[in-house]
């Protein structure tokens, strides 16, 4: 990136020479050093994160990947729906290049589809090891596999009350 040299300056000491413990009742672990450029919690994690993920891209056409502090999201249309698996792999092969892990644990999928639609597509089998919701949460606003909004306005209703 073209940044000024005491920003890069900045940056660099930042990052460099961290370490973390942890810890717990009376106990604490040894110092290990910190090897990974993502700090979490911190204000300049997101941005990081952002900065690092700059060439990470989708393997397949048409496909999109969209990230905002550290989530990523892959959005692939029906038309793809066989890069499923693909993606993912290629987003946790990117990851490992990256010094990050793809946390397979916190990975969810989502079908959208049009509740108004007559005939409804079949779905996908479901991907080995990927929970697969009817709902997810992206940047605070709840989003419905049926694209309705009602669940989230309730939920913003019932939150104000």
């Amino acid at each position: 990136m073209d940044i000024a040299d005491a920003a890069y300056n900045w940056l660099v000491e930042y990052f460099s020479g961290r370490s973390h413990c942890t810890r717990y009742g009376c106990s604490t672990s040894t110092l290990l050093n910190i090897s990974a450029s993502i700090v979490q919690g911190s204000a300049i994690g997101p941005v990081s994160f952002v900065i690092n993920a700059a060439d990470l891209t989708t393997a397949t056409p048409r496909n999109l990947v969209h990230k905002y502090a550290d989530d990523t999201y892959v959005v692939i249309p029906a038309c793809n729906v066989q890069s499923r698996a693909d993606e993912l792999e290629h987003v946790a092969l990117w990851a490992q290049a990256n010094n990050l892990k793809l946390n397979r644990a916190k990975t969810v999928e989502v079908i959208f589809t049009d509740s108004r639609r007559k005939l409804q597509p079949c779905r996908p089998p479901e991907l080995p090891d990927i929970r697969r919701a009817t709902s997810i949460r992206m940047l605070g606003v709840t989003l419905i596999n049926h694209l309705s909004v009602s669940d989230y306005v309730r939920d913003v209703i019932s939150r104000c009350a």
